[in-house]
């Protein structure tokens, strides 16, 4: 996921504090049900555990803030940036990620007093002008971290035999919603973003593009539609997918999206009865590009994604507004419920330099092989998203909140 370019947000400086004592708040919250042997566990190599994530969002406040602009701090312990470092070249050698569920300690409660020293610490410097920028990329960094431990604590969850639930209660009711579509007449188009408020810096320059006439949906596709792709022996199909995607199928037994299994799929309640109406999640870019060629129609490039998406609310939608379980519902709006995949791959744009210094590291350097994805989730912190936010992820992954919006040519 992106990191930032520095445009300076315009905020006052207590916006900018209720900020960062909200996200380190909310990222606690979201936490605060786990035990410490869930916060430890590791399903895989592309998820992280949860006291991890802690811990790492806490690492970048201190490295980049704290250690870098207070004279004379003292690390909180020595040895935890090899430990809680994500990939950062320039800060030097750390812990493989696929074994970051071997570090058992520091426990739970070390890397919450972790996190309250360097809150605390961080107060005095949240009025200081200079540092506004960067205080706005750690708030929006700690912002992915949150939707990050969501997905990565379901990945864990649904290993477990039992099907814990990490909230307790029974699944929300979705509306059937009629399929319309937003009409673009073509023609070049802005796309990326401009203006003084904050953006990563793989979402510029500003730049043109040359669209065809085109349609995207205003709905996404559903649980009951895509049943009814499996029903019809979508998967089962080879003229339907990709050759990469049919090669995946193939090797891995793929017949559903993840977390299903029969009438019933897997959330953070534990496991629930499908709701045909709600958005279908946790599919690959492969399954979104099958599915809409079975269904006569195709997947939107980001920038005709984006050209629509520029008169539609941001902050609209399903999306996480506080502690407690989250799961796609539907709704008319473009943003929020999951991440819609596109067919655009994930590279830089005309006149795209990487910021200077360790931070500039984050987004550049993966610009080979993934695919982009537009809109936020019922995970993705409400206020994080915007029209230009390019998140990112290889084909083959689904563990996050992804779905889609289908286009059509007009």
């Amino acid at each position: 996921m992106a990191h930032a370019k520095p445009h300076e947000p315009a905020l006052s400086h207590g916006d900018l504090a209720g900020r960062f004592r909200a996200a380190r708040a909310l990222t606690e919250a979201l936490a605060a049900p786990l035990s410490e042997a869930d916060a430890t566990i590791q399903s895989m190599d592309d998820a992280s555990p949860t006291k991890w994530h802690l811990a790492h969002v806490t690492w970048f406040w201190e490295t980049f803030l704290l250690r870098d602009h207070v004279a004379g701090y003292r690390l909180f312990d020595q040895q935890w940036p090899f430990l809680f470092n994500s990939y950062y070249e320039a800060e030097g050698k750390r812990h493989a990620r696929a074994r970051r569920g071997m570090i058992t300690r520091p426990s739970l409660a070390e890397v919450l007093a972790y996190r309250a020293h360097v809150t605390e610490a961080m107060e005095p410097m949240l009025g200081r002008e200079e540092l506004r920028c960067l205080i706005e990329l750690g708030i929006a960094h700690e912002q992915q971290h949150q939707e990050l431990l969501l997905t990565d604590i379901k990945h864990a969850l649904v290993q477990n035999p039992l099907g814990p639930a990490m909230w307790d209660g029974t699944s929300n009711s979705s509306q059937a919603r009629e399929r319309h579509w937003h009409a673009h007449p073509g023609g070049i188009a802005l796309v990326g973003h401009e203006g003084e408020s904050f953006a990563f810096d793989n979402e510029g320059p500003r730049h043109r593009v040359l669209l065809e006439p085109f349609a995207l949906a205003g709905t996404l596709v559903t649980n009951a539609e895509w049943q009814a792709f499996i029903d019809d022996g979508g998967y089962r199909t080879a003229s339907l997918w990709l050759s990469d995607g049919w090669a995946w199928v193939q090797a891995n037994g793929i017949a559903a999206p993840d977390y299903w299994d029969e009438d019933k799929h897997f959330t953070l309640k534990g496991w629930q009865p499908r709701e045909p109406d709600a958005p279908v999640t946790h599919i690959s870019f492969y399954e979104a590009d099958a599915f809409a060629t079975w269904a006569g129609a195709r997947l939107p490039t980001e920038f005709e994604w984006e050209a629509i998406a520029q008169s539609h609310d941001p902050a609209g939608g399903n999306q996480l507004d506080a502690a407690g379980p989250v799961a796609p519902l539907g709704s008319d709006s473009l943003f929020g419920d999951c991440w819609q995949f596109t067919r655009s791959a994930y590279l830089p744009y005309p006149r795209y330099q990487p910021p200077a210094g360790a931070v500039g590291e984050y987004n550049g350097k993966f610009m080979s092989g993934q695919v982009v994805l537009k809109g936020a989730s019922c995970a993705t912190s409400r206020g994080h998203s915007r029209a230009s936010y390019r998140n990112f992820f290889y084909p083959h992954q689904r563990w996050q909140f992804t779905g889609l919006r289908l286009a059509k040519d007009a």
